[in-house]
């Protein structure tokens, strides 16, 4: 929303920050959830358990992604975040780099399991979500998790996001480790976020 705010504003004002906002957005709001994840840290329940199955499930994750332009021949994704505008300046472009790939591998999966698996698939069971055990199964938590987690992701996407959705849901049943899904999550996007670099596909940030 902040994107689209700025970009607004900023349209025809020549100010590459304002113009194509989300290469200062993103930065702020990588730092920003880091800080609040720090912050609330103790409150979740990291112990580590099935973290190889968790492996499998990520890479599995990342050739569902994939798979389109690798293998059927999908339009290649060209337009998106594209650190390499920066490159007359490397510093700037290490930093904001490193930054995407600190929001893409570490933030990201920490932020969007601790909702999705951590609170909403525990809610859909019993509203008293800190009740109820990480990783309790019922077809309306599991389903509808999986089917929500697909609907925030772009309409290109669909298709990949909710078989992702299924396959972290399952890393929860299986593991009763939150750890476990953000090392699935972080496995798939680190994969990901190579496969971006090398091949130019920006659109898949």
């Amino acid at each position: 929303m902040l994107v689209q705010v700025f970009d607004s504003v900023g349209e025809g004002t020549g100010i590459r920050w304002l113009a194509d906002s989300k290469y200062l957005v993103y930065p702020i709001q990588t730092i920003v959830c880091a800080g609040v994840l720090v912050y609330f840290w103790k409150c979740y329940d990291f112990a580590p358990a099935g973290l190889l199955f968790a492996a499998g499930i990520g890479l599995a994750s990342l050739a569902i992604w994939i798979a389109p332009q690798l293998v059927f021949g999908a339009p290649q994704r060209l337009d998106g975040f594209n650190p390499e505008i920066f490159g007359e300046d490397p510093l700037i472009y290490w930093l904001t780099l490193g930054a995407r790939f600190t929001r893409l591998v570490v933030v990201v999966p920490l932020v969007e399991e601790i909702f999705w698996r951590g609170f909403l698939m525990r809610y859909l069971v019993n509203e008293n979500f800190s009740a109820v055990k990480f990783g309790t199964y019922t077809p309306l938590s599991f389903f509808g998790v999986a089917a929500a987690f697909m609907f925030v992701h772009s309409p290109v996407d669909w298709p990949a996001a909710f078989a992702t959705g299924l396959l972290f849901g399952w890393v929860a049943v299986r593991t009763k480790s939150l750890f476990a899904c953000v090392f699935a999550h972080g496995v798939t996007n680190l994969g990901l976020g190579a496969y971006i670099v090398s091949t130019k596909q920006w659109g898949f940030w």
